[in-house]
């Protein structure tokens, strides 16, 4: 019916009509993204889904996958090590073992709310008796501003600023995720940054999926492509997002990273560890690493039994699912971190109603 290059650019009726008259095989979608998720949740597009077309929510929100262990390594730093914690907003009532970096406030805990780990920088200049470090989490999207924080320690020999890091990469959670779906809704945020090789080459290895944007045309028009391509009896990739995402991705922020980072084995929450879908400074910025620096010790970590957030994570129940959805746990009152974060599933189904 389309060709590639048609789909890529099919209007949205045309989209709505692939995918409302779909009868072919059963297909279950994974939109990886959190924003995705909560996209088409307000758009209403689930709505438009026929029963052969399930959508699972995956692990694309950073704030969702960073484990516990983290969490009580960020509270050890500011507790006994006095550090000022600076991190972005979703991460403060993320629960540890005992409390979140919120609850920790009343023990004595200095956390600084800051938009760029460029503030972080900042603060550690105004502070220079303290040490200031910087949680750093987040996909390839935000990796970037990270590398620019620590490139501007090292030049200006900044000794009191460092970063926990626990970044993730996306393209070995889809190895890790092979068989939770058909077929993934791939982030076009991250592909912005990384180009869409590692996404093509995925389906070498039997992965399929197309780039996705995130208004309702982009939403609409990838799913159809899904549809479309589905058809086929073998593994495909398209780019649906063109206009943001290009092949080559942003070769001057890869060339940063690289610079700066090199993958490490990583935990990722309900997942647990993925090989080299990690981030690590390399030897020369070193300093900069907080595990080393404070050579923060073995912590005994572990979630709120009664939160399902991993197995929401990787697609094995819905929120609905969990004991304690919408009743002990709910935005105001968080048990679990995709209750939290704006981007998380538990949120996205909460706010919307998707019980």
């Amino acid at each position: 019916m389309f060709n590639d290059t048609e789909l890529a650019h099919t209007t949205i009726e045309d989209a709505r009509t692939i995918i409302t008259t779909y009868t072919g095989k059963p297909l279950r979608i994974m939109e990886v993204c959190g924003t995705h998720t909560h996209e088409i949740f307000r758009l209403g597009i689930r709505q438009l889904l026929p029963p052969k077309i399930t959508l699972i929510s995956g692990p694309g929100c950073p704030v969702c996958v960073t484990p516990v262990s983290y969490i009580d390594q960020a509270l050890w730093l500011g507790l006994e090590q006095r550090a000022i914690i600076c991190t972005f907003g979703d991460l403060i009532r993320v629960p540890g073992t005992t409390m979140s970096l919120g609850d920790a406030r009343k023990e004595g805990l200095e956390l600084r709310l800051v938009y760029s780990p460029l503030d972080a920088i900042q603060i550690a200049k105004e502070n220079p008796t303290r040490e200031v470090v910087f949680l750093s989490i987040g996909f390839e999207t935000t990796v970037p501003g990270e590398c620019l924080a620590v490139q501007e320690a090292k030049a200006e020999g900044l000794a009191n600023f460092s970063l926990l890091l626990a970044n993730k990469t996306m393209p070995e959670a889809y190895l890790a995720l092979k068989n939770s779906a058909d077929a993934f809704l791939f982030p076009g945020h991250v592909c912005a940054i990384t180009g869409t090789q590692d996404c093509r080459a995925l389906t070498k290895l039997g992965i399929s999926g197309v780039v996705a944007g995130f208004t309702a045309q982009e939403l609409m028009t990838a799913l159809a492509a899904i549809l479309i391509l589905s058809r086929q009896d073998k593994p495909f990739f398209m780019n649906c997002y063109p206009r943001v995402v290009a092949d080559c991705g942003n070769v001057a922020a890869q060339k940063l990273i690289q610079s700066i980072l090199a993958p490490c084995d990583s935990e990722w929450r309900g997942l647990g560890v993925i090989p080299k879908s990690g981030l690590k400074l390399r030897e020369e910025f070193q300093d900069f690493d907080a595990q080393r620096r404070f050579h923060i010790p073995h912590l005994e970590s572990h979630a709120n039994a009664a939160c399902r957030c991993g197995d929401v994570l990787q697609g094995k129940c819905l929120p609905k699912d969990c004991k304690v959805f919408g009743k002990a746990c709910t935005p105001t009152h968080p048990i679990g971190a995709c209750m939290v974060s704006s981007e998380g599933t538990c949120a996205a189904y909460y706010q919307y109603g998707g019980m």
